[in-house]
């Protein structure tokens, strides 16, 4: 396994954020999918004042979807790329 696809930061005094996986990834600490808003394919709800709630989502956090994040990647540079 290529050990830049996964990092756990055991240190950290929110470690793990998330339950509910074994092989907790911090690598992804501030999902990259956020932005995606309904999009990002992820577990989240909305609270309600309407901010998105990833609370129950462990997508960024399972070391075997780091292919998966990064290939979303191509949709935020869309998100934001000036016409």
């Amino acid at each position: 396994m290529d050990n830049s696809r996964f990092f756990a930061n055991t240190a950290c005094p929110y470690y793990p954020c998330h339950s509910g996986t074994e092989e907790f990834s911090c690598l992804f600490c501030y999902c990259p999918l956020y932005a995606l808003g309904e999009k990002c394919g992820g577990n989240f709800t909305y609270t309600a004042d309407g901010i998105k709630d990833c609370s129950n989502c462990l997508i960024p956090h399972k070391k075997e979807n780091y292919t998966l994040v990064t290939e979303k990647a191509a949709a935020l540079i869309e998100m934001v790329r000036k016409k």
